[in-house]
C-alpha cells in the first residue's frame, strides 16, 4: 500500500506543473496589468525564497518553491547543475549526497566517486553522472537536522523548465509577479565537464519569454567570467555574487580557499587576479567594474553588518558573537548605480547574533533600515512580516516628523 503522504504530495506536484498554455498565458498575464514582468512594482525590499522555502520543506523542490510563493515571496532561487544529457536541475551543488536518497539506491551505489569542484576535492554522487531519467528516480530530502525531517523521501528534483511552469501558474493564481532568481553552480566546472550552463538556461528562458530586460528574472553568480559574457548575450538582471569563508573574532571576513576568490580567477592563472579576494568586489573599484556588466551585488551578509567575537557571549552557534558597525557597502554600491540583495536569512538561533535576542525579526528590521533591496530567506514568511513591521514603523516615524 503507498504511503498517503506519498499520494497526497504527487497530487500537490500534479496541480503546481500544470500551466495553461502560453497563448492564454500571455492574455491572462496582460489582463492583470503587468505583462511587462518585473516593471510590476513589486514590494520593497524584495523577499527572495532561499532554495523555496528550505526552512519548512527539503531545498530545491516544486512544493517547496511553491510554498514560498503562498508565503509572500517575491522570487524564487532555484540553484543549477546539469545532469550527464545536459538538463538544468535544482540542486544547491553537483554533488548531491546530501540532498537526495541518492545513497539509498543500490542501482546507483557504483556511482559513488571523489571529484574535485572548484579546487576541493570531493566525495559523493555528482548529478553530471546521472541523466534526467535517473535523477527522477531519486527524491529531496531535508539537509539541516534541525529541520522538518518527514518530507523527506517523497520530493522529487525538478528541472529549470518545471519551475518555469510552477511560477508562471503561481503568478496567474496569485495575480502578482512572481519571478526566478537562478544561480549558475561553479560554472568553470561544468564548463570543463562540457555541461555549460549559460546557453542551456538562456534557452529555457528564450522559451518562456523571459530572455529580455523587464522578465521577473535575475541571474546571479559566484564568478565573475560567465556573468560578463552573458551580458553580451542578454538584457536579463545579472546579480555578482560576493563570498567569504567566514568572520574572524575582529569582525575582519576570512579568506580561506575555496571561498577565497571567484573561481574563475583562480582558474585563470593570472597575477593580477590571484591577488585579489572577493572582497575586491567591494572596493570602490570593483563596484564600478561590476556595474559595467552587471545590475546589482549580491554579498554575503557579513559583509554589510560583520560580527565579532564576544567574550560574556552564550548559546549555539553565532549567538555567541555580537555585532560590528554595520559598513558604508549598500551606500556605496547605490552610489556606483547597483542594487544589494544579501543572503542568507533564518530563524534558528543558533544563526542569529546576540544582539537580535533570539528573534529573526530583529536582523531584518536592521538590514531593511540600512536600506538592502533585496533579502534571500528560508522563510520566506518572517521575511515578509518584517518588511510589514518596516513600513508600519516607517509611517509611524513619518507622522512624528511631521508632528
Amino acid at each position: 500500500m503507498s504511503h498517503p503522504l506519498s499520494k497526497l504530495l504527487a497530487l500537490s506536484a500534479a496541480l503546481f506543473i500544470a500551466t495553461p498554455g502560453h497563448a492564454h498565458e500571455l492574455d491572462a498575464v496582460k489582463g492583470l496589468g503587468f505583462e511587462h514582468g518585473a516593471r510590476h512594482q513589486a514590494a520593497k525590499p524584495l523577499v527572495i525564497g532561499h532554495r523555496g522555502a528550505s526552512g519548512y520543506l527539503p531545498e530545491h523542490t516544486l512544493e517547496s518553491y511553491a510554498l514560498a510563493i503562498e508565503l509572500g515571496a517575491d522570487f524564487v532561487e532555484p540553484d543549477l547543475v546539469a545532469t550527464k544529457d545536459g538538463h538544468l536541475i535544482a540542486r544547491h551543488e553537483p554533488n548531491i549526497t546530501n540532498t537526495t536518497d541518492v545513497a539509498e539506491h543500490p542501482e546507483f551505489a557504483s556511482r559513488r566517486r571523489t571529484a574535485v569542484v572548484d579546487g576541493a576535492t570531493e566525495e559523493g554522487f555528482f548529478a553530471s553522472d546521472f541523466t534526467l531519467a535517473e535523477i527522477k528516480r531519486l527524491r529531496a530530502k531535508q539537509a539541516f537536522g534541525e529541520r522538518p525531517q518527514q518530507f523527506n523521501g517523497h520530493l522529487q528534483i525538478p528541472t529549470l523548465e518545471e519551475v518555469i511552469a510552477l511560477v508562471k501558474r503561481k503568478t496567474l493564481e496569485q495575480r502578482r509577479v512572481i519571478g526566478i532568481y537562478p544561480e549558475t553552480k561553479h560554472p568553470t566546472y561544468h564548463k570543463q565537464l562540457g555541461l555549460p550552463l549559460e546557453g542551456r538556461l538562456l534557452t529555457a528562458l528564450t522559451l518562456a519569454g523571459w530572455n529580455h530586460r523587464h522578465a521577473p528574472v535575475f541571474i546571479q553568480s559566484f564568478e565573475q567570467g560567465n556573468l560578463k559574457a552573458l551580458s553580451k548575450l542578454t538584457k536579463v538582471r545579472l546579480i555578482q555574487l560576493v563570498d567569504a569563508n567566514d568572520v574572524n573574532p575582529d569582525g575582519t571576513l576570512d579568506f580561506t580557499a575555496p571561498f577565497d576568490r571567484p573561481y574563475d580567477w583562480t582558474a585563470s592563472g593570472k597575477p593580477e587576479l590571484l591577488a585579489r579576494t572577493f572582497g575586491w568586489l567591494t572596493t570602490d573599484e570593483g563596484l564600478q567594474d561590476v556595474a559595467s556588466y552587471a545590475y546589482g551585488i549580491g554579498p554575503w551578509k557579513r559583509y554589510i553588518v560583520p560580527t565579532l567575537a564576544n567574550p560574556d557571549g552564550s548559546g549555539p552557534g553565532e549567538a555567541k558573537l555580537k555585532l560590528a558597525a554595520p559598513t558604508d557597502l549598500i551606500e556605496r554600491a547605490h552610489a556606483a548605480g547597483l542594487k544589494v540583495h544579501t543572503w542568507t536569512f533564518r530563524n534558528e538561533q543558533r544563526r542569529l547574533a546576540g544582539d537580535y535576542a533570539g528573534n529573526p525579526i530583529n536582523e531584518y528590521l536592521q538590514f531593511f533600515d540600512l536600506g538592502i533591496d533585496g533579502v534571500f530567506s528560508d522563510f520566506p514568511d518572517t521575511a515578509v512580516v518584517a518588511r510589514e513591521l518596516a513600513r508600519i514603523k516607517a509611517r509611524i516615524d513619518q507622522q512624528a516628523q511631521n508632528d
